[in-house]
């Protein structure tokens, strides 16, 4: 079976630690600054003041940038060159996102042998950072163990039609039947199923501890028990409750597919080096993610459509689910999820004696469930030609994986223009106005933008500091070559800095094929070693 013979190659889950470490200044007087913050004032109500910060010195908001940052490059035997890089910036304290990558090799006995599958996945946390730290040490296994199921299951290969049988009778052959993994559509069914049966185990933990430490009298009296103090009490409740989106791209290499699951507003953006015959060529931006929210309008008839006529005017306000939340899936997210009675059992089971009691749901709450963990998948062959296209030779190709932090600061067009200029070997400070002359773009795919979008400086410049991918394109996002900004936005403590800012985790994975000389070298080391 599949799920026996993949062997791990490479494993690695990055959480983010406490936002803010702290380091002695060698300024030789304060540095300070004004922002304005959202504070509660004498009457209870919100109001807005100003308050001075210290301006934290440059190098040590450039370690903070680079502190998580890794990077790791491999040729593998199939003649694709790989190279991946991941950072991540906080400014909830601690930060809610995560991140995960592995890669399993097809074992020589699997049909489809030989070739990996990639998983790389980001995952943006709200309401704490329970479920996305979860989600970072089992979401790639669960998608693992259902396309090995989808292998191991007979009933899951095509049936013949009755014209291909016909074929069958009137001409032998010798092709061997394709393998269900090289299915689009059952690739992508077998990955929204393992997103989808997750979060069910996610949001069902919680009630099963509570049946199961339920006594007849209890059931009979409708009493519920004091559980504040089981020992899976907050492990099950809280990643329950807190909530997560999650991105993950999916490369099968030995049939060439590319897979990206989308569950929330984090974005998928690759570029496609295309060369012209004046000898320049430009990047082309393929977006092959939709952000989930209420102001996505497939999102919106969605959610519309699940719930009654009554509450259609409602159930989406101002891009938000019942006024709320912003993305419309995401795992747990209990509260958008279990009926009322339910969230009053459990709270008072489980969350009450800890001193941790729930929010009470959205006033407006009436048919849940309001938000699902069903990704949305797209897939594209890895060569990402366009359409009618064919690839080209050796391509240089990369895709973006970030959760919103990134997107709130930074277009499409900018992101690929930065690391296509990063790639280029572009140094030092670029002003705004010269990068898209130095690494044109044009544009495919566009994909729907799901967020509020926020007036942008046009002027100013990017930095090319940074030797990290991902590192350099949050650098970016926050100032690039404005120190000044750059050093007054990452300044802002928690938790006033997620006014301005999110948490921001940036995956770059970069791709070529046409290595296998490369790869032939590595192969033969590893021979030689063993």
């Amino acid at each position: 079976m599949l799920r026996r013979a993949w062997k791990p190659v490479a494993a690695t889950v990055v959480i983010g630690a406490p936002a803010y470490f702290y380091y002695r200044s060698y300024h030789s007087g304060p540095q300070t600054f004004e922002f304005p913050i959202r504070v509660r004032g004498a009457s209870g109500k919100s109001e807005m003041v100003n308050r001075t910060f210290s301006l934290v010195p440059l190098k040590e908001l450039e370690a903070r940038i680079r502190q998580h940052a890794v990077s790791e490059a491999q040729d593998r035997p199939d003649g694709i060159s790989w190279r991946h890089t991941t950072a991540a910036l906080a400014s909830n304290d601690p930060i809610e996102d995560a991140n995960a990558h592995q890669i399993i090799e097809r074992d020589a006995s699997d049909p489809s042998a030989p070739g990996d599958y990639l998983f790389f996945a980001v995952m943006d946390g709200h309401g704490g950072y329970e479920t996305s730290q979860l989600l970072s040490r089992i979401l790639i296994k669960g998608v693992a163990l259902e396309l090995s199921a989808l292998l191991a299951d007979p009933k899951s290969a095509p049936q013949n039609g009755m014209l291909q049988r016909i074929k069958s009778l009137l001409w032998s052959t010798s092709s061997v039947t394709a393998t269900p993994d090289a299915d689009p559509a059952r690739v992508s069914l077998a990955i929204q199923d393992a997103f989808t049966k997750l979060d069910k185990e996610l949001i069902e933990a919680p009630l099963r501890i509570l049946a199961n430490n339920l006594e007849k009298a209890a059931w009979k009296s409708k009493t519920i028990p004091d559980l504040s103090q089981h020992p899976l009490a907050l492990t099950a409740m809280l990643p329950a409750i807190s909530g997560s989106c999650a991105l993950m791209a999916v490369f099968d290499t030995a049939h060439r597919d590319l897979y990206v699951a989308c569950t929330g507003d984090s974005r998928a953006v690759a570029g496609v080096w295309e060369p012209s015959t004046d000898g320049k060529g430009h990047w082309r931006i393929e977006v092959l993610s939709e952000d989930q929210t209420g102001r996505n309008p497939s999102e919106l008839a969605r959610v519309r459509s699940e719930h009654p006529r009554e509450e259609e005017d409602y159930v989406i306000r101002e891009g938000r689910i019942l006024g709320g939340l912003e993305p419309s899936r995401a795992f747990g997210d209990a509260r958008y999820k279990w009926p009322r009675p339910v969230q009053e059992a459990l709270n008072e089971a489980f969350m009450v004696g800890n001193n941790r009691p729930m929010r009470a749901p959205p006033s407006l709450f009436k048919t849940p469930p309001y938000v699902i963990a069903r990704p949305v998948v797209t897939h594209r062959k890895m060569s990402l030609a366009a359409n009618g296209s064919k690839p080209a030779q050796n391509a240089r190709r990369f895709l973006v994986l970030a959760t919103d932090g990134l997107w709130d600061q930074l277009s499409n067009d900018e992101v690929v223009s930065l690391v296509g200029g990063h790639l280029a070997g572009l140094k030092g400070t670029i002003p705004k106005s010269e990068l898209p002359t130095l690494v044109p773009t044009s544009s495919g795919s566009q994909g729907v933008e799901g967020k509020n979008k926020k007036a942008k400086a046009q002027e100013g410049s990017w930095a090319f500091n940074d030797d990290n991918l991902s590192a350099h394109l949050i650098r970016n996002a926050f100032g690039g070559g404005d120190v000044l900004a750059l050093r007054k936005l990452l300044s802002i403590p928690a938790p006033h800095s997620r006014r301005y800012r999110d948490d921001v985790t940036v995956t770059v994975v970069c791709w070529e094929d046409g290595k296998e000389e490369q790869a032939k070298i590595v192969t033969e080391k590893l021979k030689s070693k063993l």
